[in-house]
């Protein structure tokens, strides 16, 4: 049988098919929020979630937290119940070294329990109270911008976005204050150790105690908040690039993000659903057209922030190393760092499934993308140490948790992930150290809060301690230029937005604070990021900011999308200059090829 007549068989099979299982169906548009509305996903969450899961869930991430909150007021007064009464008892120099045995018993003994109080007071934080204040700024701003659609200027859209901030602030702050003078009478902050025996009579006031604590931090931070995001530069579009004398140092980057890799031939993304491309065809012909400009014209660095998987699973990450094996130059340029679909996404399959807190799932998806960086860029990159300074290699780093980490892969389990929980954490910040003294690095940062559930997989956090260990690293390098990439878009852009669900989880919630940090570093650096699918560059303050475009995500296979190549060059004074970038553009392609 010839080539010519298995080819006519093929497409004579296409012909008789009444649906072609290469174009999907309406199953792989079940998790896609550009197919389906926000209300119909949590319709068919209400419907198919497991109750009794969720419930603990909550009781784990919300309800526990609490209760250790609210209980350590009554414990403490209780300790100092029975400290006064003992020293009562004594006198003179005996009461001096009783004192001071107690405090020194306290000193060891309560730092645990109030540092158990202090976590708690931030996981309620970082889960409830920050996502409402950027829920309610951005529901002010999407529905003004509604309301004043086509009469906004760029300056206009700044202002609105100052006077949302400081509206969210105060609603926020108000019912805050209103949640505190509700629970008031029903707190108590004084007990003794016979009153905690009665569990009965200390639910209700630790519970009370725990809201009024975060609702009076709330009705303070929130007004901080608000009032920090609109005295800030609020972000604008870069109409003016940089330019730099001939004999500067140039940086050629080209900057990759959100490929989605996944397993199947003719799979489709879980975001995008069949309006998106299905397969892996257009990575091939990315990598392709990058290696041939390679070749004639070198490129320093390839960053590509996050989302090289569409869903963190094992066959998504062969797919994406049996692609980049291809190009091994490619390869040995290039630095990724972990998106939220590598790390948070639960199931693919199943929007509504939840993972329990001590689930090992999440710590395989850790590992995995772990494993994927130090496979592709362990040797050239440094893990900042305990005093910030970039020591050993990622590879180096990892070593000494091989096996744990083989066998958790291999058996999986709640001991051995347990065993793991602080590693990935402690991998970020990553740092590409420059070439020379003043030469340029780049410095990767873990954007993704953990999460549990599919309506909060994209939320994005860079916690305290990796942004003080990233300031401690970068100073070891006084007179370098840096670019700081991280998955997440620290702000939102000032553009419209086409529905509600592109601002709603999706952007820094700490992204102002974040801001704020990188000032010291405004004029020699430039933030990359991806996650919003969304080609823009502009600045906050000095502070530039280049957002990528997916290069696969928002199109069909027959529309052509696109990547940049930035050219940085050194400035006068340690400065970093942003020239206009070079556009890649990838032609779609008609249809799937018949194999």
């Amino acid at each position: 049988m010839t080539a010519s007549t298995v080819e006519s068989d093929a497409h004579s099979m296409q012909q008789r098919m009444l649906v072609d299982p290469r174009h999907g169906d309406v199953e792989d548009d079940a998790a896609s929020p550009g197919q389906r509305s926000l209300l119909a996903i949590a319709g068919s969450l209400l419907a198919e979630i497991s109750l009794p899961k969720l419930l603990f869930a909550w009781t784990a991430l919300l309800l526990l937290p609490a209760v250790l909150l609210g209980l350590t007021p009554l414990l403490v007064s209780a300790w100092f119940s029975t400290l006064s009464q003992k020293l009562a008892a004594l006198t003179g120099i005996g009461t001096a070294l009783a004192l001071l045995a107690i405090a020194a018993v306290g000193w060891i003994g309560w730092r645990p329990l109030l540092r158990i109080a202090e976590n708690n007071f931030w996981s309620l934080n970082a889960l409830a109270v920050q996502p409402g204040y950027a829920f309610t700024r951005e529901a002010l701003r999407h529905l003004a911008e509604r309301i004043w659609r086509g009469k906004l200027t760029a300056p206009g859209r700044a202002r609105l976005r100052s006077a949302s901030s400081v509206g969210a602030g105060i609603v926020l702050s108000a019912c805050a204050v209103l949640i505190a003078i509700l629970a008031w009478p029903a707190t108590r902050w004084t007990g003794g150790w016979s009153d905690l025996v009665l569990l009965h009579r200390i639910v209700l006031p630790t519970l009370a105690n725990a809201v009024l604590l975060v609702s009076g931090y709330l009705a303070a931070a929130s007004l901080a908040w608000g009032f920090a995001d609109a005295s800030m530069s609020q972000p604008v579009d870069l109409t003016v690039f940089d330019t730099a004398s001939p004999g500067a140092r140039r940086w050629r980057v080209a900057h990759l993000s959100d490929i989605h890799v996944v397993a199947e031939q003719y799979g489709f993304r879980i975001e995008s659903g069949r309006a998106g491309p299905c397969g892996n065809r257009r990575l091939e012909r990315i990598l392709a057209r990058l290696a041939t400009i390679h070749a004639t014209d070198p490129i320093d660095h390839i960053v590509i922030s996050g989302d090289m998987t569409d869903a963190g699973r094992a066959g998504e990450w062969a797919a994406f190393f049996d692609a980049m094996a291809r190009h091994p130059e490619l390869v040995a340029r290039t630095v990724m760092l972990p998106g939220n679909h590598d790390v948070n996404i639960v199931d693919r399959a199943n929007p509504a499934r939840l993972d329990l807190p001590f689930s090992p799932n999440m710590r395989l998806r850790q590992i995995r993308t772990l494993s994927a960086l130090a496979a592709v860029q362990g040797d050239r990159v440094r893990v900042v140490d305990a005093h910030g300074k970039p020591a050993a290699t990622l590879q180096d780093a990892l070593a000494p948790h091989r096996d744990a980490i083989v066998a958790l892969a291999e058996h999986g389990g709640m001991r051995r992930a347990a065993a793991l929980r602080d590693l990935f954490d402690g991998q970020f910040p990553m740092i590409v150290p420059p070439e020379a003294a003043d030469g340029l690095g780049i410095a990767i940062l873990n954007s993704n809060a953990q999460t549990h559930f599919s309506f909060t997989n994209a939320l994005g956090l860079v916690s305290v301690e990796q942004t003080h260990r990233f300031e401690a690293a970068i100073r070891h390098y006084p007179e370098a230029r840096w670019i700081v990439a991280l998955h997440h878009h620290v702000v939102e852009y000032p553009m419209p937005a086409k529905a509600f669900s592109e601002r709603i989880g999706t952007a820094l919630i700490n992204g102002s604070w974040f801001v704020r940090r990188l000032e010291a570093l405004a004029g020699r650096a430039v933030v990359m990021h991806g996650h919003r699918h969304v080609d823009w560059i502009g600045a906050c303050g000095s502070l530039k900011i280049i957002s990528a475009p997916s290069p696969v995500m928002n199109a069909t296979d027959d529309a052509a999308r696109h990547f940049y190549i930035h050219i940085l060059a050194a400035g006068p004074n340690g400065q970093l200059a942003l020239l206009p970038p070079r556009r890649v553009d990838i032609a779609g392609e008609a249809e799937p090829e018949v194999t």
